[in-house]
Parts: C-alpha cells; structure tokens; sequence
C-alpha cells in the first residue's frame, strides 16, 4: 500500500517564516495579492536568492520539506535549484493570498537540436491573483529569470521582462513553448503543459535530479546568479556572464578561487569545512 502524504495539495504557507523569508528577499512592499506585488516578489526572489546544486555535490541530499528549505535558504542565506526555490516561493504566495498551482516543464535548452528527451523536471508555478482574470506563469527556480512573472497567452511575438526578451508560443496539444534570447540567439528553454503538479510529484522529480548519474546536477557544481543586467554561472570550474543584448565573457577559475568566486559572485559563503569538502570531491579531476 502505498503511503499517503498529508496535506500534499497545499503548499505548507502556515508553516513559512514569512517575515524572515521577506527580509532575506529584500521585500518591504505590501501584502496583498495583486499583480503588482506578484511582479515585485518574483523580482525579489530571483535576484536574492541563487540557483546552486552544493549539496548534493557536498554529498548531502536535498530535501524539499518547508522546515529543511528554511533553514539552508533563509537560515543558512544559502541557494537551491527548482524544486527548492518553488517550494519556499509557493508558501509565501500561499500565505499571500494567490492561487498557486505547480507545474512541470521539460527543459530542451541546450538539446532542442537535437532530438534529445529529457524527463519534465523543471518546478514552476501557475499563479492567480483575486483581483484579475489572467493566468501567470513564475519561474523562480530555472537561474536564468525572468524578473517578472509572464502572462500564460500565445504572445505571437517577443516580450521584455526588464532588459531580457522571450517569447512563449502555443502548440498543438496544450503544450506550451519558452523561447530566450541570448548568446546564441533565440533557443528553446523549455515546454510545459498546464496539468497540475503536487509536492509528492516534486519529490519524485527530485529524487531523480539529485542521485539519478544522469543528472546534470550530480556530475559537478552548478550556480547562477541572475540580476538585471547580468546573469552569472560556474559550471564546474567554468565562469561566465551573460548580457540581456546576447553578449558574454567566459573563464576558466583557478581550484584555490573557488570560494572567493562562490562569496563574491553568487552571494554563498560556505563554512570551513564545507570548502574543504567541496576542494577534495571526485567532481575535481585536474
């Protein structure tokens, strides 16, 4: 028989931090659940808290229980990748007062060439406001933005979100299609569909994610940091930076930057002994 997870269609809001979750994103705006603070809490999130994969490479595992998120991205002012950073993000609009329902995405970014499959593992939610009838799609937890949540409509041509352009196109069998443009022009990042994800589906998303080998996630460290005008990433040892006008800048770190580079571009700062865990882990061949 299989076990049955309480209160799995709900988010876990009357058990977040709230006002320690605002003063970590920076939000000292109104509570109300309205467009207009929908835009200004994706903003916050997605430029406060960064994208990261430490743990696992850390050999520790990621759980997605509201406790274990608030402690390492609030407490511990550390990152999370997707499932993490919707986990925390669907509370607080929870809490807010909006309609939250998760989704699932599958990301084609780097492989729509190619034919490739890859399994529907990117989080990210579909919000409603009270106050309006659109739908909005907010992405907290890909790395790369948007700033601001975007509205769930065949656009039929590129949107801003601050300087950053997109576009979404609707498919044949309600499967929907994120377009980005950067430094190799316009590429698919993603498809997704409107059926409902809970946080029992994330967890086995999850699990997959981080202890699957075929994880992008379990081979090496992966961080971004995206801002307005820049989006920083370390992949491996690898640093580059990305502007919303397609240009970018790419180097290799040295082993012995490694901290320096996660306190100063990503906004981690790692206790002692994880560094040295991190300086010693099999990812590290050279």
């Amino acid at each position: 028989m299989t076990d049955v997870v309480p209160d799995d269609h709900g988010w876990q809001g009357g058990e977040l931090d709230l006002d320690a979750y605002l003063v970590r994103i920076g939000y000292a705006g109104p509570r109300t659940a309205s467009v207009e603070t929908l835009r200004a809490l994706v903003r916050a999130h997605t430029t406060s808290i960064p994208f990261e994969n430490l743990e696992i490479i850390l050999g520790r595992g990621i759980a997605l229980d509201l406790n274990s998120l608030q402690d390492k991205m609030i407490g511990h002012h550390r990152g999370g990748y997707c499932y993490e950073n919707v986990g925390v993000f669907a509370a607080a609009l929870e809490r807010f007062g909006f309609g939250v329902t998760g989704l699932s995405g599958r990301v084609t970014y780097g492989v729509a060439d190619t034919g490739a499959l890859r399994p529907a593992t990117h989080a990210l939610l579909r919000v409603t406001t009270p106050d309006d009838d659109r739908v909005w799609i907010c992405d907290v937890g890909f790395g790369f933005g948007p700033l601001e949540p975007f509205e769930l409509v065949d656009s039929s041509g590129e949107f801003a979100l601050g300087d950053w352009r997109y576009r979404l196109e609707r498919r044949p069998g309600d499967l929907w299609v994120l377009f980005q443009f950067g430094r190799d022009g316009w590429i698919d990042r993603y498809t997704l569909t409107e059926n409902p994800q809970f946080r029992i589906d994330y967890a086995v998303g999850n699990h997959y994610v981080s202890t699957s080998p075929r994880s992008p996630f379990t081979t090496r460290p992966f961080l971004q940091r995206f801002l307005p005008e820049v989006h920083h990433v370390l992949d491996d040892l690898t640093l580059s930076s990305e502007y919303p006008d397609g240009t970018a800048t790419s180097r290799d770190i040295d082993p012995a930057e490694l901290t320096k580079v996660l306190a100063e571009m990503f906004d981690i700062d790692l206790t002692e002994t994880d560094a040295a865990t991190l300086a010693t882990t099999p990812w590290r061949t050279g």
